[in-house]
């Protein structure tokens, strides 16, 4: 199975939020969605829209909730305090790290991973498909990069889109070049 590279979730930072709080925001946008009149004909047409693609075999397959989403738990990595290793050392431990995502990715552990380009202390982001910060606190101690102390895991739960499962199904078929063997 190839390696899967950064996808980026709409509204990623502003979902992030513990499940008994996002239960109540769910619950407060519904009933405020219900309050609101946007006009009958929209409404309706929106309405039927999101029935007439239901698929409830794959929501159930993804685990997805009614509204599409399920609970993961998201990493941050950052850079750690041991960032002293020479260039081919680090060389060694990023291929490490890519085959450490590969094979947690093809277990089904992790849905998403990516660097962000633009922070050099914020350094990527992992989604693991589980239930609990310890869960994935021990997927995130199996990384060499964790284990060198070269980056370091900062763990949220996160309320977001059940497709998220699909990612690496669909990056398969798209990707031409495996980031571990370049």
């Amino acid at each position: 199975m190839k390696f899967f590279t950064l996808l980026l979730v709409f509204g990623l930072f502003s979902c992030s939020m513990p499940s008994d709080e996002s239960q109540q925001i769910k619950r407060e946008h519904q009933h405020e969605d219900h309050q609101h009149d946007y006009g009958n004909e929209h409404s309706h047409h929106d309405h039927d829209h999101i029935q007439s693609s239901f698929n409830s075999k794959l929501a159930e397959e993804l685990g997805a909730d009614e509204y599409g989403m399920r609970q993961y738990v998201i990493a941050f990595l950052k850079a750690g305090p041991n960032r002293n290793q020479n260039e081919e050392e680090a060389n060694e431990m990023q291929i490490a790290h890519l085959e450490n995502i590969q094979r947690l990715a093809e277990e089904g552990l992790l849905v998403l991973a990516g660097p962000f380009m633009e922070n050099p202390e914020l350094r990527g982001i992992y989604i693991f498909d589980v239930a609990t910060i310890e869960e994935a606190q021990s997927l995130t101690e199996s990384d060499p990069m964790i284990q060198s102390g070269r980056l370091i895991m900062e763990l949220h739960p996160w309320y977001g889109s059940a497709a998220l499962k699909k990612v690496n199904e669909i990056h398969n078929q798209i990707q031409n070049v495996n980031i571990t063997t370049e």
